[in-house]
């Protein structure tokens, strides 16, 4: 259940009110912002209310302001649940901010984690949406301007090798089997710990040097394939003799179900790393990258390489992002695989006037959009200016023209990408590397990211306006 939408207003919160204890100043814009688009917060509260058969009863929970301001501030200062936890508890300007005033903070952080997990990354991304349309009608934003450009969110794993993924099915596996083991009466019999035994083999491999990979990298390789092999075998006997086994306790019963569950998917998943770890390094195979797997417990993740010097392979996410003049990120997607940044210029221009109902004056992006079909196509939609840098053959003249362009304004800088916008987001916003588990919220994180983003650029505007009015006055 629930909380009230808004909570009464004690003595001591109107008394904190008088004495002119306020929140800081691009809170406060962010506050009267969302105070303007109520459409955000029924959205947060279809969300919370999902699954629930009566969500006006059981024990009180966030109310959805609560949580999608506190789920904003989280990101805003990029703070761990503990910290948020905490600062909210502590302070009279978040709690004013998050809307739980005098109200009781939940005592542990699980509350937050429990209250953001229930968010959907479309929600999130229709959030997005209110709000860039929510600046259009304040006039912070006329989208003459788009800017468009792709970097790589990576997901919280280990740099993957054949060997450290074997060794990771055998600990995992074993460990599993260990607590199925305490929970079961008579316990497990048959199943040998081989921990020691993969572990070595694995830094064997690890620390073994350029020449001695020739002679004595196969045999290693095939001792800790069987070894992984073995314990594999082993657990799913283990899941043979334990089908029909049932507890009196209810709980433990669930629980030990859902042990051989997670026994049986990661040991789905070490088939997989037996086969590619067999047929590259045993059988000299050319594994392709979609078939793969480069982390048994973030299976979604994707190998990018952009041709980036200091850091050629990336692990985790393609991530395209579309800014407008003043900062707004207007579109972002996470996508799949590794695709050419050229197919996103037509759907980021279409997406582009269905938000501000025109194409923008300017377009601009790296060199990997180039191609003449996307120079033809944004010229065909009305842009006035496309900057796109040639990928190759003859150098154009892109300032050149961009100086001569009805665009241009005295003393503007010719600019292609948004790198300036995705430092702001990996910096200041913790998008460099997501900490969640899954695809689903990997999606979640990012939008969260987005969002932060926007509010405070809104905030800086709406600020910037009322000085200017001021000023004018």
């Amino acid at each position: 259940m629930t909380r009230a939408a808004h909570p009464q207003l004690t003595f001591a919160d109107l008394e904190f009110i008088r004495q002119g204890v306020d929140m800081d100043e691009n809170l406060k814009k962010i506050s009267e912002f969302l105070d303007t688009q109520p459409g955000v917060l029924e959205m947060v509260r279809q969300d919370l209310q999902r699954g629930l058969k009566n969500p006006k009863t059981g024990r009180k929970g966030l109310t959805p302001e609560q949580t999608l301001r506190s789920y904003v501030l989280r990101r805003i200062k990029n703070w761990d649940y503990r910290e948020l936890r905490e600062r909210i508890a502590d302070g009279l300007s978040l709690r004013r901010f998050t809307c739980f005033y005098s109200s009781p903070v939940p005592k542990k952080h699980k509350a937050f984690n429990d209250a953001f997990n229930k968010l959907r990354p479309p929600t999130i991304q229709a959030i997005n949406d209110l709000v860039v349309r929510g600046a259009v009608a304040l006039g912070l934003e006329d989208g003459s301007k788009l800017r468009t450009d792709t970097t790589v969110g990576e997901t919280d794993i280990h740099h993957p090798t054949d060997n450290t993924l074997l060794w990771d099915v055998v600990r995992v596996v074993t460990r599993l089997v260990g607590r199925l083991g305490k929970l079961l009466p008579k316990g497990i019999a048959g199943f040998t710990n081989h921990t020691r035994l993969a572990r070595r083999r694995m830094q064997e491999i690890q620390r073994m040097a350029a020449k001695e990979r020739h002679d004595q990298q196969e045999e290693k390789y095939r001792e800790l394939i069987r070894t992984t092999e073995q314990v594999v075998g082993n657990a799913r006997q283990v899941l043979k003799k334990t089908k029909d086994v049932h507890v009196v306790d209810v709980m433990e019963d669930i629980a030990i179900q859902e042990l051989r569950r997670m026994i049986e998917h990661y040991s789905q998943l070490g088939d997989r790393v037996i086969d590619q770890t067999r047929r590259r390094v045993l059988k000299g195979e050319q594994v392709p990258a979609n078939e793969k797997i480069y982390s048994i417990f973030e299976t979604h993740t994707d190998l990018i390489k952009r041709g980036k010097i200091q850091k050629p392979i990336e692990f985790g996410h393609k991530i395209f992002l579309a800014e407008s003049a003043r900062g707004l990120i207007t579109e972002y997607r996470v996508l799949n695989g590794n695709p050419s940044d050229q197919i996103h210029v037509k759907p980021s221009l279409d997406h582009h006037k269905a938000v501000f109902g025109r194409v923008p004056d300017l377009y601009s992006a790296d060199r990997g959009f180039f191609t003449e079909e996307n120079i033809q196509e944004c010229k065909k939609a009305g842009v006035k200016l496309v900057c796109i840098p040639q990928c190759g053959g003859k150098r154009s003249s892109e300032p050149e023209a961009f100086e001569k362009s009805p665009a241009f304004k005295k003393g503007q800088r010719f600019r292609a990408g948004i790198e300036g916008r995705i430092s702001v987001l990996f910096r200041g916003r913790g998008m460099k590397r997501c900490p969640d588990e899954g695809r689903e919220r990997f999606e979640l994180f990012v939008g969260a990211c987005v969002l932060a983003n926007n509010l405070m650029i809104i905030a800086q505007l709406l600020i910037q306006k009322e000085k200017r009015q001021k000023k004018a006055a």
